[in-house]
């Protein structure tokens, strides 16, 4: 600041009204010829000589007159120790007129140091004592120490001065700062300023604009006893001059200034450090929600995982399909609620990332185990356990239904071959021929041969069971023990049978030579009717067999042996009535010949009734079978109605799923309205999705019920409900994550100050490009650009980029080298250089304010000058201050202040 003095007509009125350049050119300024204003130079000398006390006395001294105890220079240098805080040459200590001047000189040269030109004014006139000259190097340092670095807005000096006063009585009624003379002199500007700082000292509307001098006296008043600030002028001098000083107002209002100004910075800090803390506080609050869901979300799946692991599959079909209804729970029920939950906590993770990049925080990182990464890849273990379970139960449900079916079938056929052997071994066991005759022992070598081709036909039988068995054993039967001794008991029992039957025979054979006469036409009988009689037992046996099928063609292939069967019943009744005529030939023969027949045939046990008994059986259970049959064609048609059910809904849901898909990417990439507009689009979206979940559970009752009918497969459509349930879930997924991204990008376009055509055309910029990879690889990476296209969507925009710059570039969006860079990363980048953002180094400006220049901070300023809820938090998470020059429990609000914005537990 260059002060820039003319001289007078006269030497010792070269004191101007002027001290700069700009102040000369003023409208109040008066003309430079004319004589100080003897009301002014009066303000002047009480102004100036309590100003100069209020800096002296903190060195313990003062004056009583302006012109005279300043006139050997020593309380000048004093003063200017003081209000600069430097030091000034030695003084000299000698009384001589020459010792006076050496020492205004050094205070005049001091002056001139800190850029102040002095223009015809030296040191005689001070030691002179001329009061113009006095009150005028006074001027100059009031202007240089208390007036020049006011700036407000922009402004300074006297400039600034104004717009702060004119800013601090704005609101208050009767008062309108334009200068610093008359806009003063009714007093109540003065008390506006001190009630706009402290409206505890002044009751503003008690004061009366008729009443200037009490306005001023306790505006005087008040400062003096509660602001420290000294009573610099006199009401009565300010009220009946015209014009008072500007000079002594300028002066004693920036002591105001100087008084407040503290108070104000402290507060503006203290506003700061509130607004970075409670971003860190909310933050904080969001960190410990992730934590708290991702831990319950993975302790959800590490107790969930073993319980779909267990395959121990139960003994009964009963008990496996409890197990299957248990599993149709977790996936409807208990599953769905994790789905929402994931899906949640990824969009929770997404919003905490964008606030702490938009507070120019560091990124979150979860503790160890709960990344997304980690909950996704425990998710997928969890899916991969639970499709290997679905498919574990439905294979266990198919064996236990095959070994029902052959223990069923294993008992039944074990029962009729029981029933055949029932007294065979005491048969074959007795000595009968030893006391016939010729024609009993003929009759019982015929009916031996007889029950030999009967014993032979059951051989299948036998075998059939001991397959059965088998089968039953490598289908790990939970009875197979009980299956097994039955079975054995069975081959033991058919094993003595075929030895009696050979001793038997042999026995026979030695005594046959003593039989001549055979009765053929019995024997003829026994031959043709045992077989028959085998037959209609396997007709039986066939005809009451139990069967399991799954399809239609199955049961159309047994109606179709049925059929074959029945086509064979004709040529069965030509062989019954042949048999028939068997016996109706002996008694013709008897009748004719007058033989009579006594007993049963010798050479069978089967008797034509028995024939004709069983033959009606037989006919009896054709019908029945039909019936059986025609059931199960019915349950199949059943069953097939169920499949094509299913199919045509699922043909339909699966293709809506995959259109709903691809209309929320198309959304999530248009640019043809605003983002409120695209939210609102994706809102609806995901209300018809909602909508939509009756025809999901419409479609899960089908489910329900093909597998109640035991239906495995589907030829109707390549839908299944895994499918459909992955795509519902990918769906709703999908949805909320494109719903969360406009989100974030809403925050971020509001956050940066983004307008709405700016963030179109990056939206334009950035799908130009990205339509290139959808058009390559299709859905693979939608929504994303390769650096490749990344840089010549840069270049289209105007950046100039070299190989290094453009490397920078791809470790801010791109920082975990996926290869790929997202529409958010682009956005971020595209505003974070420009955006506007608290810092650590403004956090330590603002500390240090309300720590007044102190390297460390107390617990009781904190407390003083923050809300307790802000004061308590930092004095919980600052650390102890280690220097010597501190007081115990000083602390450390640097090392604070880096950590909000480092890596650090805060």
């Amino acid at each position: 600041m260059i002060v820039d003095y003319q001289e007078l007509k006269n030497s010792y009125s070269s004191y101007m009204m002027t001290t700069t350049e700009e102040y000369m050119n003023q409208e109040d300024s008066w003309d430079r010829d004319l004589l100080l204003d003897p009301a002014w130079e009066k303000q002047q000398r009480k102004t100036f000589t309590a100003w100069c006390n209020s800096h002296l006395r903190k060195a313990g001294t003062q004056i009583e007159n302006i012109e005279e105890d300043f006139r050997n220079g020593l309380k000048l240098m004093l003063l200017l120790e003081v209000i600069s805080g430097e030091r000034l040459p030695k003084p000299d200590k000698g009384k001589m007129r020459f010792h006076k001047i050496a020492n205004v000189n050094k205070a005049l040269d001091f002056i001139s140091s800190k850029g102040v030109k002095l223009v015809s004014i030296g040191a005689e006139e001070i030691v002179d004592g001329n009061v113009k000259m006095t009150l005028g190097m006074i001027w100059t340092i009031i202007l240089r120490f208390a007036i020049q670095d006011i700036s407000v807005e922009e402004t300074s000096a006297k400039e600034g001065l104004l717009l702060w006063c004119q800013r601090k009585t704005a609101p208050y009624r009767n008062v309108n700062v334009q200068n610093f003379h008359i806009s003063w002199k009714d007093g109540l500007a003065l008390c506006a300023l001190i009630h706009r700082h402290r409206p505890d000292l002044i009751d503003y509307s008690k004061l009366r604009k008729d009443d200037p001098v009490g306005n001023l006296n306790t505006a005087f008043e008040v400062a003096e006893k509660y602001l420290d600030i000294p009573k610099m002028l006199d009401a009565d001098d300010i009220v009946n001059t015209p014009k008072p000083d500007e000079k002594a107002i300028m002066t004693y209002v920036s002591c105001f200034y100087h008084a407040f100004a503290g108070a104000e910075q402290a507060e503006t800090a203290a506003n700061r450090i509130c607004k970075v803390l409670a971003v860190n506080q909310e933050n904080e609050k969001l960190m410990e929600e992730y934590e708290k869901l991702a831990s319950e979300l993975l302790e959800w799946i590490r107790k969930t995982i073993p319980w779909l692991e267990n395959r121990v599959a139960e003994q009964t079909m009963h008990s496996m399909q409890q197990k299957l209804e248990d599993f149709r729970d977790y996936r409807r029920v208990h599953k769905p609620p994790k789905v929402q939950e994931k899906c949640q906590l990824e969009i929770n993770f997404n919003t905490l990332q964008t606030k702490l990049r938009l507070s120019n925080r560091p990124a979150f990182m979860p503790s160890e185990g709960k990344m997304v990464s980690d909950i996704a890849n425990a998710w997928k273990g969890l899916e991969q356990v639970e499709k290997g379970y679905e498919e574990w139960l439905l294979t266990e449900i198919r064996r236990l239904e095959r070994l029902d079916h052959l223990a069923e079938k294993f008992k039944q056929k074990s029962t009729l071959h029981e029933s055949w052997t029932t007294g065979k071994e005491e048969l074959l066991s007795q000595k009968d021929y030893e006391s016939a005759s010729l024609m009993e022992i003929r009759a019982l070598m015929r009916k031996h041969e007889a029950f030999e081709s009967d014993l032979a036909a059951h051989q299948d039988r036998v075998e059939q069971i001991a397959a059965i068995a088998q089968e039953l054993n490598e289908l790990d039967y939970y009875d197979a023990a009980t299956i097994n001794a039955r079975c054995q008991g069975i081959c033991d029992q058919w094993d003595n049978l075929g030895t009696l039957t050979q001793k038997r025979r042999e026995s026979l054979e030695r005594v046959e030579k003593l039989w001549e006469t055979i009765d053929q036409l019995y024997l003829e009988f026994a031959k043709r009717a045992a077989p028959f009689n085998n037959w209609m037992d396997g007709a039986m046996e066939d005809l009451q067999d139990m069967f399991i099928v799954h399809s239609i063609e199955e049961i159309q292939s047994l109606i179709t042996a049925h059929d074959q069967f029945k086509a064979t019943i004709p040529e069965a009744d030509k062989e019954r009535m042949a048999i028939m005529g068997i016996h109706n030939e002996i008694l013709k023969i008897a009748q004719t010949y007058g033989i009579k027949v006594v007993g049963e045939n010798p050479y069978t046990v089967l008797s034509p009734q028995d024939i004709s008994n069983k033959w009606e059986a037989v006919k009896q259970l054709v019908p029945m079978r039909d019936q059986m049959l025609q059931e199960e064609v019915a349950r199949q048609q059943s069953n097939e109605r169920l499949r094509r059910q299913f199919g045509a809904q699922a043909n339909i849901i699966g293709p809506w799923i995959q259109t709903k898909m691809e209309e929320i990417s198309h959304v999530s990439i248009d640019i043809a309205g605003s983002l409120e507009e695209q939210m609102s689009n994706l809102k609806t979206y995901e209300q018809n999705i909602i909508n939509y979940k009756s025809n999901i559970d419409t479609l899960e009752g089908d489910h329900q019920l093909s597998q109640e009918s035991l239906i495995f497969d589907n030829k109707h459509t390549n839908y299944t409900m895994e499918h459909v349930r992955v795509g519902w879930e990918q769906l709703l997924t999908t949805i909320a994550r494109t719903i969360n991204e406009v989100e974030n990008q809403i925050l971020t376009r509001d956050a940066k100050g983004i307008s709405q055509e700016q963030l179109n055309e990056f939206r334009a910029s950035f799908n130009h490009f990205d339509r290139h990879i959808i058009f390559l690889y299709l859905q693979k990476r939608n929504g994303m650009m390769d650096p490749d296209d990344f840089r010549a969507c840069l270049i289209s925009m105007g950046y100039d980029l070299g190989e290094v710059e453009f490397a920078r570039i791809m470790t801010l969006v791109d920082p975990n080298n996926t290869g790929v860079v997202t529409f958010q990363a682009f956005i971020d980048f595209m505003t974070r250089e420009t955006a506007e953002t608290d810092t650590a180094e403004q956090v330590m400006a603002s500390f240090k304010i309300l720590a007044s220049d102190k390297a460390y901070i107390t617990v009781e300023e904190l407390r003083r000058e923050l809300p307790p809820e802000q004061a308590e938090y930092c004095i919980s998470r600052m650390t102890k201050y280690i220097g010597g020059d501190a007081p115990p429990g000083a602390l450390d609000y640097i090392s604070f202040s880096s950590a909000l914005y480092g890596e650090s537990d805060l």
